[in-house]
């Protein structure tokens, strides 16, 4: 069997939310800037410069420890309808060239080409071209990997960053893989390393060169998959439309929470963003999980299951509350809502023979909600006030006067 040519891309944004402030700011060029939550709030870092990385600053860091590696960070909050905005375009320049388009997050995406030869040339002329439209539409840095596989592709758009653009021909695979950290097999992670390591496993050819049958015994299933990987064999096809697990959002205080309608207020702004992420996508959920986090950084979750599934923000924040109330007191580091089991919103949703009969829901402050049908007309004329004017163009009451409370998305995909 010949070896495959180089048909798959995979396109990664270069510090996608620092590089979107720097373009809008071009003061901001060449300083160390990090996009993410204060240092004096338990903030993390969501995204660095390159110049701040030159520091030590990378994401996921805590916001005090990226000030102490770099004090002249300049920290800017998150506006993720913008970096949303900027990755739907780009999105859309890749369904230009294919519409074998995968994406993984907001800046990145593996693209299938096979096939679009004719039109647009080879995978490599493919991924200049995206690289160049991507630049003049948005005025962002891509880095771009071709290569025959998922994990090849992923692996070549690393290897020259920033502004890469890397090809891996078949029969390259070996010489880039073996001198190459093993920790670099998608799926390695530390303490698998250790392991490998303790083996005398160091790189991905050392890996490559055991026994297959010796790295399943070790490692189970997964040892299977990595000694597949090592050799660049990776069979998992670019899959247009990944299925959307779940859609949610969660914060950490500045300081523990004990009052429980600062809880509640805090769920009820959550809920009410969480809902309309749903709509947006065009889905629905069954399934509310609170996540509630104690000073000891003891978490529980609590979930339940409604009878018909919803993306309106006063039925998940009634489940929500219900959950709320059902965790023991005490003071609260972090808690957000989570909606699972979702589906599309063209799926007809089964009535009750007697019409709308849902039992009595209560809003926050204990007043009796509207029927279903009536929140959803309300709902859609909210939503297009939302998306002309933004998000916090209309608020619930309750929330008026307070800041807002920003929350960390936990989707388990992205648009």
């Amino acid at each position: 069997m010949p070896p495959s040519l180089p048909t798959i891309l995979h396109v990664d944004m270069d510090a996608f939310y620092a590089s979107i402030e720097i373009r809008d700011n071009p003061s901001l060029a060449g300083l160390p800037v990090c996009v993410g939550g204060p240092s004096d709030q338990r903030g993390v870092i969501s995204a660095a410069s390159y110049a701040a990385r030159k520091f030590g600053v990378r994401s996921a860091m805590p916001t005090a420890e990226a000030r102490r590696l770099c004090p002249d960070l300049v920290l800017l909050p998150p506006d993720f309808e913008r970096y949303t905005k900027a990755s739907r375009e780009i999105m859309a320049i890749f369904r230009n060239y294919t519409p074998l388009v995968e994406p993984l997050s907001l800046d990145e995406a593996f693209l299938d080409v096979s096939g679009c030869e004719r039109l647009f040339g080879d995978a490599v002329e493919i991924g200049r071209a995206i690289k160049r439209e991507i630049l003049s539409k948005t005025g962002l840095v891509a880095s771009v990997g071709v290569a025959p596989s998922k994990f090849l592709a992923k692996l070549a758009s690393d290897l020259d960053k920033p502004d890469g653009f890397r090809v891996i021909q078949p029969d390259e695979v070996r010489s880039v893989l073996d001198p190459l950290p093993v920790s670099k097999v998608f799926g390695v992670g530390p303490r698998t390393a250790k392991r490998l390591e303790s083996l005398g496993v160091m790189t991905i050819g050392d890996l490559a060169q055991r026994e297959r049958r010796d790295v399943v015994r070790e490692f189970g299933a997964s040892g299977a998959w990595i000694h597949d990987l090592a050799h660049g064999i990776d069979t998992r096809r670019v899959t247009p439309r990944r299925e959307e697990k779940s859609h949610g959002m969660e914060r950490t205080f500045p300081q523990d929470v004990t009052d429980r309608e600062e809880l509640r207020l805090a769920l009820l702004s959550f809920c009410e963003d969480v809902a309309f992420g749903l709509r947006d996508k065009g889905l629905r959920g069954r399934t509310v999980t609170l996540k509630a986090r104690y000073g000891d950084f003891t978490t529980l979750t609590r979930t339940k299951t409604l009878t018909a599934p919803t993306n309106l923000g006063p039925r998940i924040f009634t489940t929500a509350r219900e959950l709320l109330d059902k965790i023991p007191p005490g003071p609260l580091r972090l808690i957000g809502v989570q909606v699972s089991g979702l589906s599309d919103v063209r799926v007809a949703v089964q009535e009750s023979m007697f019409g709308d009969l849902e039992p009595e829901l209560r809003g926050p402050r204990g007043t009796a909600q509207p029927s279903r049908a009536k929140l959803e007309r309300a709902t859609e004329g909210i939503d297009k006030l939302r998306k002309k004017f933004g998000r916090t163009a209309v608020v619930r009451a309750s929330l008026l006067g307070r800041d807002r409370l920003e929350g960390r998305d936990g989707s388990d995909a992205t648009p």
